[in-house]
Formats: C-alpha cells, structure tokens, sequence
C-alpha cells in the first residue's frame, strides 16, 4: 500500500503537467475529426506527445494505418532503451508479466521518477504514478477535443498554437547546447521543403515523408557524431 501512496504522490505533478499539454494535443485530434472519447482512449494508451501529435496529423490527411502505426513505433523508439535500463532496477525474480506491464507505462517523466527510486523499483510504484498520469493525459486530450467544438474558431487556432510552442521549448533547449542538435534541426527543416517541392518525393504523403525525413537524418547524425562514452558508460 505504501508503494501506491508513494507512486500517486510523485505522480501528482507529472498528471497536472500532462493535462496542459495534452489538452493542446486535443485541439489539434478535434481538428482530425476524434471525438472526447477517441482522444481519451487513443491519448491515455500512447501517452506520447510527439507520436499523438504525428498520429493525429496523419489521421487528418486519412493516412494509411501502417504509416500511422510506423509514425507512432519511430516517434516513440526511445521507450524501449528506457524500458531496458528500467529492467535493471527490478528486483530479481519479479514475474514477466510485472516486467511487461512496467515497460508499457513508460514515459519520459515516469521513467525518471521510476529509475530514481530508492533500491529496486516496486512494480506498485510505477502503476500507481502511471495510471494516475494516463488518467489526466488522457482527460486532458478529451477536454481540448470538446473545447475544440465549443470555443470560437481564432480562440481554437491560437490555442493550437501552444503545442507548436512546446515543440519548440522542446528542441531548442538542447540546440543551444549542442550543435548537432543544432545541425539535425536545420537539416530537418531544409529537408522537409526541400522534399515538399522535389519530382517524385512531392507526391508522398506527408506522413510518409516525415517518417522516410526522420528515420534517414537521425540515422546519418547517429553515425556521423556519435555521442562519445567514457570508460563506465558515461556521456
């Protein structure tokens, strides 16, 4: 009982952060046509900012279900090496069922409060912090979804507006301080007009673009500036 208590405890300030945010997802899922409902469920499984975001724009274009499906596994690759240093703070002999669950209520925050608890992190713990979060992501995305159909059209596309600007808080802190973000947020936009105006590449969909953009870039900066380790792991 105390590991719960604990979970939704640390949870508290990850569930009223996630319910700003995605309530900005909202506005842009109620654009793609979702209902309160679809945006809840669809919000509270993925729990991925960048991956609903990519998700709820191709569903917009009516995308085909395997760029969705592959938009969302590319956005959101970095919960499986999270969920591979989360498996080291498990205690020994904890059921694989336990172990499946954990890794599927990874998120970036609940990773961290996750890795950071004291000796081997209780499976009660991360439930609890995790359910509790999903709880107002996915509410939150429900609420923007039903302001979305009730609140003026400018007041809407202002509100819109505040998902871009987090995407940006997002990237620009680490491109200040390390220029190869800086060159693989360049080379993204560069690419992406380039790619929207180039034979052949223009008449992809843009979701298939973003993904073929994404995939390539990432793969060439991993291979051309690989982040150096020293002797213990360490960046």
């Amino acid at each position: 009982m105390g590991n719960i208590v604990h979970g939704l405890r640390d949870g508290i300030p990850i569930a009223m952060g996630y319910f700003a945010v995605a309530f900005s997802l909202g506005i842009i899922a109620k654009k793609a046509g979702l209902t309160a409902v679809m945006g809840f469920f669809s919000s509270f499984f993925t729990r991925a900012s960048a991956g609903e975001y990519g998700v709820y724009t191709l569903v917009a274009v009516n995308a085909a279900f395997l760029e969705i499906v592959v938009m969302c596994f590319v956005a959101n690759l970095r919960y499986m090496l999270m969920s591979a240093a989360l498996s080291q703070k498990i205690a020994p002999g904890t059921p694989w069922y336990h172990r499946l669950l954990m890794a599927c209520c990874v998120t970036d925050e609940v990773f961290g409060i996750s890795i950071n608890h004291p000796g081997y992190t209780p499976p009660a713990y991360t439930y609890s912090a995790a359910i509790l979060s999903g709880l107002f992501w996915g509410g939150g995305c429900a609420v923007g979804i039903i302001a979305g159909g009730v609140l003026p059209g400018n007041i809407v596309s202002a509100l819109s507006v505040a998902l871009y600007g987090m995407f940006i808080a997002v990237i620009m802190t680490p491109a200040r301080t390390d220029r190869n973000v800086l060159y693989a947020l360049v080379a993204s936009f560069v690419m992406s007009g380039l790619c929207a105006v180039a034979p052949v590449v223009s008449t992809w969909n843009s979701g298939t673009r973003t993904i073929v953009l994404t995939i390539i870039i990432s793969a060439v900066v991993a291979w051309l500036k690989p982040i150096k380790t020293d002797a213990d792991g360490k960046a």
